[in-house]
């Protein structure tokens, strides 16, 4: 890109010439190697021009240095006033900046965040204005509802029946399309007050998706009240048959005996054990013990065994 003087700038050589004295001015302030070529410059006032300068830094692709130079009347010296990095025609430029309330989106809001005030808001339009007679006011607060400062103007309630038509709770949604039957009949369905009440309601069954939320008359979900699920009839499987001749075996736990005061110690009873199997195993059996009385004991010589 150049820039070439104005037949104005040759009148004023002093500024004209000024341009290593901007260059030098420049590259105290600007990033070391991103001062590129004199692309010329421009009277802006009687005695004030600047002087252009390429910037050659890769983040600013498009953007020029520039340097404001001066001089006092009849002075032949100039005078810096001020340098600037500014975007040139070709320059990637950040998005036009947007007030905060024209940025915000629907679904933004969080806790704590509060909407900016807007007076003239389409979707409203002035409510009720009381008239000072206590009677017709109290009167209109009955009949109406009404006594805040703006209502739903026309546009505003058009804009909110397409959205709430469009959405999860209207008639196209997956679980309406699957639906047999629509909220208008279903005893959960409250109806809403005003100009909407022939679309929407609110729904009131807590087993619904829709629970609490604007649903539309022929919106409808598996939770209606009058429906109901198919219940077959229960499948007769007949007698049990019991085989009384069946045995079921089952190892029996040996129970570890409780021991008595009758019971020898354990190495009295191992002893015993010992000896036991040091018997042959051919031994006669012990005879039965014989009590023989001593002769004359019953008054004659022969022996009496009991």
């Amino acid at each position: 890109m150049t820039v070439t003087a104005t037949a104005s700038t040759k009148k004023d050589a002093v500024l004209l010439a000024a341009a290593d004295l901007a260059r030098a001015a420049l590259e105290e302030v600007a990033e070391p190697g991103t001062v590129g070529a004199h692309l010329g410059m421009d009277l802006l006032e009687e005695r004030l021009g600047m002087h252009w300068f390429e910037c050659t830094s890769p983040g600013y692709r498009g953007w020029r240095w520039g340097v404001s130079v001066a001089r006092v009347p009849r002075g032949k010296v100039a005078t810096v006033c001020e340098t600037n990095l500014l975007p040139g025609p070709e320059a990637v430029l950040a998005p036009e900046w947007l007030p905060y309330a024209d940025r915000l989106a629907p679904g933004d809001l969080g806790a704590g965040d509060v909407l900016p005030f807007r007076p003239d808001d389409p979707n409203l339009e002035a409510g009720f204005e009381a008239t000072g007679d206590e009677d017709v006011d109290q009167m209109a607060f009955f009949e109406l509802g009404l006594g805040r400062p703006r209502v739903l103007s026309a546009e505003g309630r058009e804009a909110a029946a397409t959205r709430w038509y469009a959405g999860d709770n209207g008639p196209t949604s997956e679980v309406a399309a699957k639906a047999t039957e629509r909220c208008t009949t279903c005893g959960y369905f409250l109806p809403m007050a005003g100009a909407l009440r022939g679309t929407f309601g609110v729904c009131a069954n807590e087993w619904s998706p829709s629970d609490g939320r604007v649903v539309s008359l022929d919106h409808g979900c598996g939770a209606h009240s009058e429906t109901d699920v198919e219940h077959p009839e229960p499948t007769s499987v007949g007698d049990p048959i019991v085989d009384e001749f069946a045995v079921d075996l089952e190892p029996a736990e040996a129970a570890e005996p409780a021991q008595t005061s009758d019971e020898q110690p354990a190495d009295k009873a191992q002893s015993d054990e010992t000896q036991s199997d040091e018997t042959p195993s051919d031994a006669e059996p012990a005879a039965e013990a014989v009590q023989v009385d001593e002769p004359g004991q019953h008054g004659s010589d022969d022996p009496v065994t009991d």
